[in-house]
């Protein structure tokens, strides 16, 4: 008997809520896999629904179409074994399966024993967790069934160890973060040699609503040596072999990644590619200011969707630099855009006059600011609802901390890409996106001149703001790691300023829980990974 396992990754990206495209897939990868003599396809977590299903499968019509969908994959599966995800209903109790297909029948079934439920995890809504183990034949070989969370945990592996496995295989939806590459395969690699098991990782692809998941699933020998990685960010279908007993693998790899900025670019084009097309939108389109944050959006949506699909508009008002109507223009241009240009000085003066009575005896502040950016998003959302083309909202993590933005205004949008992207980081991504060979796609003056909402006379966003590079720190330390005030101030901040900041995230929730999904990069996003109340109390005092 040979002593390795040929195993075909099925790397797939699925839509949520469609079997029949799910089931396709799934079909296609058991046909390219017999194709290529796999003893087994391995299919990530929950890919018959797609990953996460939410409060779907607390309907008993969706969970019906999981099991139509299992039958017809189990009859594909004649001369092979495959390992699939889906939800299974068992004695009244939902269970996050990992199935066992061959020839074309259910043999086994195994259900997670360890449902997460804290950051974008909500498992234990509608899962009960599992409490056996599972070994199973595979081409001869006795292997250990696993499901995600379960890995992370010592004790599920150790037992299917004792129970004379020879690998595990781990099916997995684990969504992208920063820095999770090293992160994981340690894990993994620790796991392997502390059990002396080979360990097969296969993860889900793709973009679902404010998540992205990553792939790079990896195959490792009971020593924790890498025998292969999956790309990032690709779907694809990949047999290779996975070593057991004493066999050496026929390669070692190195775990590779990439630069911060470049995983962080790849995961909001493809963010936006699968939000886009899996919600069946023709396009896209975006207010273009001239300013950073607009210009490192257009060029990740026309990396995302190709230029044909996406429409840019430069609305200028009074205060508009000129600078900024040429540098749009330029970028448009060179990204090979649909451009138009809308003044809204005529829209702007209307609601003035509308107001004017109301406004008697007030003085000019804030609200006329906000004036220019509603009417702006007025003239957006109307074409976005005329085309059929889906606005993409601008704004950047940092802004939407402190509430550095206008409700249905310059938050108007579908999606927002750079939700959760600081300040500081645009300014990478958009130096890197620079950087790839292809020409200075966002204008390097866009790069370089100080920020600017245009919506007053020299204004710039440093006269409301900290500098970027202390307020992203400070918002960092405190959203993303629960740091108190006083522990950012005894790092060297400013007291007065750690705690303005700390209260305008505070004090700005209920912009946020109106503003539009964007895509997870942190270890700390805002929606699902962060839960705070609208109505609260709770500030920080000197």
């Amino acid at each position: 008997m040979k002593q390795e396992l040929i195993i075909s990754i099925a790397q797939l990206n699925p839509i949520v809520g469609s079997f029949r495209h799910n089931t396709q897939l799934i079909l296609d990868a058991i046909a390219q896999a017999k194709q290529e003599k796999a003893d087994i396809v391995v299919f990530p977590e929950l890919v018959i629904t797609g990953y996460p299903p939410e409060d779907l499968l607390f309907r008993p019509a969706f969970l019906h179409q999981v099991e139509l969908a299992l039958e017809t994959i189990a009859k594909a599966t004649k001369g092979i074994s495959a390992i699939v995800g889906a939800p299974i209903m068992r004695d009244g109790q939902l269970f996050n399966m990992a199935c066992l297909l061959q020839n074309g029948e259910m043999i086994a079934e195994y259900a997670k024993q360890h449902l997460p439920n804290y950051r974008v995890f909500d498992e234990k809504r509608y899962f009960t967790a599992g409490s056996e183990s599972v070994v199973v034949d595979i081409a001869g070989h006795q292997v250990g069934l696993l499901i995600c969370e379960d890995i992370w945990m010592r004790q599920p592996i150790q037992t299917l160890a004792k129970q004379g496995a020879e690998a595990v295989i781990a099916i997995n939806a684990s969504p992208f973060r920063l820095n999770k590459t090293q992160e994981r395969f340690d894990m993994l690699s620790e796991r392997a040699s502390d059990n002396q098991l080979a360990i097969a990782y296969v993860n889900l692809v793709g973009g679902q609503d404010d998540l992205v998941f990553d792939g790079e699933s990896l195959l490792l020998d009971k020593q924790g040596q890498l025998v292969f990685q999956a790309p990032t960010l690709e779907a694809g279908v990949f047999t290779e072999k996975l070593p057991l007993g004493t066999v050496k693998a026929d390669k070692i790899c190195q775990i590779h990644s990439e630069s911060d900025n470049a995983l962080i670019y790849k995961a909001l084009v493809l963010g936006v590619k699968d939000y886009v097309n899996k919600n069946n939108f023709p396009g896209v389109m975006l207010g273009l200011s001239g300013g950073i944050d607009s210009g490192l959006t257009l060029a990740i949506a026309v990396d995302a969707l190709g230029a044909d699909n996406v429409e840019a508009v430069m609305m200028p008002f009074r205060y508009t630099a000129d600078i900024s109507i040429h540098d749009a223009r330029e970028q448009a241009k060179k990204l090979g855009v649909k451009y138009r240009e809308i003044p809204i000085e005529p829209i702007f003066n209307s609601f003035m006059d509308a107001l004017e009575k109301e406004f008697v005896n007030t003085e000019r502040d804030v609200t006329e600011e906000n004036l220019q950016a509603r009417s702006r998003g007025v003239l957006l959302m109307a074409m976005s609802n005329k085309l059929g083309k889906m606005l993409l909202a601008t704004g950047n993590k940092s802004e939407m901390s402190v509430g550095y933005a206008t409700l249905y205004g310059d938050m108007a949008g579908g999606f927002a890409p750079l939700k959760d992207v600081f300040k500081t980081v645009v300014y990478d991504l958009s130096r890197y996106r620079n950087s790839l060979g292809d020409g200075e796609m966002i204008p390097d003056r866009v790069i370089t001149r100080p920020p600017s909402a245009e919506l007053a006379p020299d204004q710039v966003d440093e006269d409301s703001l900290p500098p970027y590079d202390i307020l992203d720190a400070v918002l960092r330390y405190f959203i993303e790691e629960y740091k108190s005030v006083e522990e950012i101030v005894a790092m060297g901040y400013e007291l007065e300023t750690v705690q303005r900041v700390a209260n305008l995230v505070l004090l700005n929730e209920y912009k946020r829980r109106q503003s539009a999904p964007g895509i997870r990069i942190t270890k700390r996003a805002f929606g699902k990974d962060r839960r705070y109340p609208i109505t609260s109390h709770y500030r920080y005092h000197l």
